[in-house]
């Protein structure tokens, strides 16, 4: 717990996706479908990373992570509902 403090997990986080974001950026949508072949051990490794800082803030801060996802998938739906969104990148007000 000495080096998981909620700031500390957090700029993990951050950090580990920065690398991620790392590998693709200035690609090019054929760069990343090679990188997403050539570079997948690393791009998986990366993945690794950030997800076992998440697990561990909410592990350390008591989160319930799949509460929160089932909750977020829930609140997108009616946000961004199926036959309105499909075909649409862009975000509700």
């Amino acid at each position: 717990d000495q080096f998981h403090g909620a700031k500390d997990l957090a700029i993990g986080i951050a950090t580990e996706a920065a690398e991620l974001l790392a590998l693709f950026r200035f690609a090019t949508e054929a760069d990343v479908e090679e990188a997403l072949d050539q570079s997948r051990a690393e791009i998986q490794d990366e993945l690794a990373d950030i997800l076992i800082f998440v697990l561990r803030f909410g592990q350390r801060f008591d989160f319930d992570l799949a509460g929160a996802v089932r909750a977020k998938l829930a609140a997108n739906e009616r946000r961004y509902p199926v036959e309105v969104a499909r075909g649409s990148n862009r975000k509700a007000p």
